[in-house]
């Protein structure tokens, strides 16, 4: 089907189908069941076999319609693509209905405090016995909403590290699995703490081969470096699906309030810089030029990822070098912010009043003489 035919279907569909006064469990069942939630996915597994396109396509022809869409997190984005690609029939029939539906949450166990970004270095363990797995080890994640985890566990110890790495989908809410907010300097816990001690995992849960995670681990990180984009701004419609739509995005996005300033907040920076009247500041000029500058080209990289996606194209390394653009940008925002704040940088919680505007990174009250 050609995109004009596909947005036709959908917005036939559409006008007999949307009731904003449905539940939004309700209503995205419907989606699904409609094969309009996960359009690209082959027809057996609630799709609708079509074209890449389609993945990008159908979300906006859903907003302008005015209709809500899948749910957002770990599961639409890394969970079920991981197991399409990699997980048992079984699995497949079991978790992906109620994750395209948002009836079960998902976080990602990728982040082990011993190993860093070395994932094969972890030491996770999982031993297998009387019919089922155990594990223990010690995970950051956001899982304080999460029903089930993609865990890498060290199965085979024996072997070289990225040969002895299974993947397995994690129950959550059991005896074995304590989860702690990880408290940050600003106030949020955004992240958490997982320990794991002898948590149970059924026989069934393994996604791939026993040993082969490794392979598996790359196919969620893939999709993970894709689903760094913004996410879409909360809307707030009549209609019981909006509301509970927005009570639900709110929710999920309380803990990463902290996100902005993670991203430096290249927006603000010629503002404050005009603001505050360091703008012809030579210092300060370089700084905002290399912050932009370095924004600008981790934009066109997120472009050349989004013209990949339309086309089909299998997960590539723009998007592992969009995260480590997004880093350099980081880095350079804070220089910018820094030499535009000056000394009163090194303080908060008060407010500057240089031409009555304050200072982005340090607000401290100056006294004129």
């Amino acid at each position: 089907m050609m995109n004009e035919d596909v947005r036709a279907a959908l917005l036939d569909w559409l006008q007999d189908a949307w009731d904003p006064e449905l539940s939004l469990a309700g209503w995205r069942k419907r989606l699904a069941q409609a094969g309009w939630a996960t359009p690209t996915w082959p027809a057996r597994l609630g799709g609708r076999g079509l074209p890449a396109s389609a993945a990008s396509l159908v979300p906006a022809t859903l907003a302008e319609f005015g209709a809500v869409g899948p749910p957002e997190g770990a599961g639409i984005s890394l969970a079920a693509p991981t197991l399409l690609e990699h997980g048992s029939a079984e699995l497949q029939t079991r978790f992906l209905p109620p994750t395209v539906t948002g009836e079960i949450t998902w976080c990602q166990l990728f982040s082990e405090p011993g190993a860093g970004s070395d994932l094969a270095g972890l030491t996770t363990k999982a031993e297998f016995a009387d019919g089922e797995w155990r594990a223990s080890g010690q995970w950051n994640t956001s899982a304080h909403h999460a029903g089930y985890g993609l865990l890498v566990a060290r199965t085979n110890w024996d072997v070289p590290k990225h040969h002895g790495l299974t993947c397995f989908v994690l129950p959550m809410k059991q005896p074995g699995v304590e989860v702690r907010p990880l408290r940050q300097a600003n106030g949020h816990a955004s992240f958490n703490e997982v320990f794991l001690d002898d948590a149970r995992i059924p026989a069934g849960c393994v996604i791939g081969d026993v040993d082969g995670g490794w392979r598996v681990a790359l196919t969620t990180l893939a999709h993970e470096r894709r689903a760094m984009i913004p996410s879409p701004p909360i809307v707030h419609r009549e209609g019981r699906v909006w509301r509970e739509a927005a009570e639900e995005a709110l929710h999920l996005r309380a803990p990463y309030q902290w996100y902005p300033q993670r991203a430096g907040r290249v927006d603000l920076l010629v503002p404050q810089a005009l603001a505050t009247g360091r703008a012809a500041d030579p210092h300060v000029r370089q700084e905002l030029a290399r912050a932009v500058t370095l924004a600008w080209t981790a934009r066109w990289t997120a472009q050349r990822a989004a013209a990949a996606r339309k086309l089909g194209e299998p997960p590539g390394p723009e998007g592992s070098l969009g995260k480590l653009a997004s880093s350099n940008v980081a880095r350079a925002a804070r220089a910018a912010h820094l030499a535009i704040a000056g000394p009163a940088a090194l303080l908060a919680g008060l407010r500057c009043h240089r031409r009555d505007h304050p200072v982005s990174a340090g607000r401290v009250h100056r006294r004129r003489h």
